[in-house]
């Protein structure tokens, strides 16, 4: 079922000039635009690699990545029932969030034809309890009755390696390997492994020796 937030978006970009649910061919397009093609894509990005792989051929196609900043958990007391209860997820996300998702996408990405939006969106999500056949449910029980826009914060736009290159910080050495890139993000290890395979898989690092067991990586000019 298409949530609120996906409908919001859909209707953003198509007070620019655009027709909504689009079929072209087999596809049905999010937003028809006069100069592109517009996918929302809430869940993750390899479910619409090969549709994008295919649109990219003949149109010019902008993929847009909302990624959650902030959410606002609403809960009630049934499906469609009175309001029981507000609170601030501790869960935030980050634009470098993105690389978990490219993982999946860089048979793809880049291509002349394709450019991801991340959208950093905050939102509110609508809970009520979940009704298992467990005999005693726990406080994490629940279904996600929607999803919807608050506010988008700001948008970051790929169009190529040198894009993925700008989201790295200033100070990451050169060369570097991911005990590095992990540091200086403040992520885990596996984490900043998916960005090197990223930035490997899209031209934007090359591999520039090794360190002990560890790759080092360099920026393409």
């Amino acid at each position: 079922m298409e949530t609120s937030l996906h409908r919001q978006l859909k209707d953003a970009y198509a007070e620019q000039g655009g027709q909504l649910e689009m079929r072209l061919g087999s596809y049905r397009i999010d937003v028809a635009r006069a100069d592109d093609l517009v996918e929302i894509q809430h869940g993750p990005l390899a479910a619409i690699r090969d549709k994008v792989r295919d649109l990219v051929e003949r149109h010019r196609v902008l993929v847009v990545k909302p990624i959650v900043r902030r959410k606002q958990l609403v809960k009630r007391e049934t499906r469609g029932g009175r309001i029981v209860g507000r609170r601030l997820s501790p869960k935030r996300g980050r634009i470098m969030d993105v690389f978990d998702e490219l993982v999946h996408f860089t048979r793809v990405f880049p291509h002349p034809n394709l450019t991801v939006e991340v959208a950093m969106v905050d939102v509110e999500e609508w809970r009520y309890p979940g009704h298992g056949r467990r005999r005693r449910r726990r406080p994490t029980d629940f279904v996600v009755e929607d999803q919807r826009l608050v506010r988008v914060d700001r948008c970051a736009r790929l169009h190529d390696a040198d894009d993925l290159i700008g989201l790295l910080p200033g100070d990451l050495p050169s060369p570097f390997d991911t005990a590095d890139l992990a540091a200086t993000l403040g992520v885990a290890r596996g984490v900043a492994q998916r960005v090197a395979y990223c930035l490997r898989e899209t031209g934007a690092v090359a591999t520039a020796g090794k360190q002990g067991n560890a790759w080092l990586y360099r920026r393409c000019a």
